[in-house]
């Protein structure tokens, strides 16, 4: 699977500027991030801190959704992408409907220890009013919301977002187990804790993030793994071409 990172060569992050020309490049699944805003709506950006992005004081989650639709977040990338809003979750389902899957990445920030009318419900209903159960992955650095969505949204696949210091050791599919998810994300910095040659690694339940290295790029699909995400999805569908038409002719 090529998945196209939310961060971009091409255009801001997280943003219908990034999604459209992940499509146009090819991509088979868009991988963003969801935050809640002060008044608990999911919107799609990387970053709570708004220094970065957007150059201002302030935090998503101490903001009220009328303020965040007034954020520039394409300035900071190029002049061309001035007024580059923040998007919510909704208005992207409602745009990839039919059209590419989804990463849904559930930010920690967001994360809390009440399930009931959290981030993961909201997220979930918002999937299930699409009908987009089919074409989403869930995943989050928060071992609590990897948790709970096998309990609220079972039909949905989902993700361990794999984190050294939450995983205490465990095996990644001793993680896959515990929070009963179907696919192991991780990024490619952390391969070498993982050995595909190991019974215990099914490289077809791993997606390495975030891969921009043609070599890379070459040697994990010879590994067999299932996904790799990429700010050059246009590069990893050269390099993945290639590959299929050198094996199979």
């Amino acid at each position: 699977m090529i998945a196209h990172r939310g961060a971009s060569y091409y255009a801001p992050e997280n943003t219908f500027a990034a999604f459209n020309k992940a499509l146009e490049m090819g991509a088979d699944m868009i991988e963003l991030d969801v935050l809640l805003t002060k008044d608990g709506v999911p919107v799609v950006i990387h970053d709570n801190d708004l220094e970065r992005l957007a150059g201002i004081q302030g935090k998503i989650t101490d903001t009220d959704y009328e303020e965040v639709q007034k954020i520039d977040v394409g300035s900071w990338f190029a002049a061309s992408y001035k007024d580059e809003r923040i998007p919510t979750l909704r208005e992207v389902l409602i745009w990839a409907k039919d059209k590419i899957s989804l990463n849904i990445e559930i930010k920690a920030e967001s994360v809390t220890d009440k399930a009931e009318g959290g981030i993961e419900e909201k997220v979930i209903d918002l999937i299930r009013e699409y009908e987009m159960e089919e074409y989403v992955l869930l995943s989050s650095f928060d071992y609590r919301a990897a948790e709970r969505f096998s309990h609220l949204g079972s039909e949905i696949a989902s993700a361990i977002l794999y984190d050294k210091d939450q995983s205490r050791g465990k095996t990644a599919s001793g993680l896959i187990q515990m929070y009963k998810c179907d696919y192991f994300n991780v990024n490619w910095r952390y391969l070498t804790l993982f050995s595909f040659h190991k019974p215990d690694i099914n490289a077809q339940l791993m997606m390495v993030y975030t891969v921009n290295s043609r070599r890379l790029m070459r040697k994990l699909i010879r590994k067999g793994v299932y996904g790799i995400f990429s700010d050059r999805p246009d590069l990893l569908k050269e390099v993945a071409d290639k590959e299929i038409s050198e094996r199979y002719g």
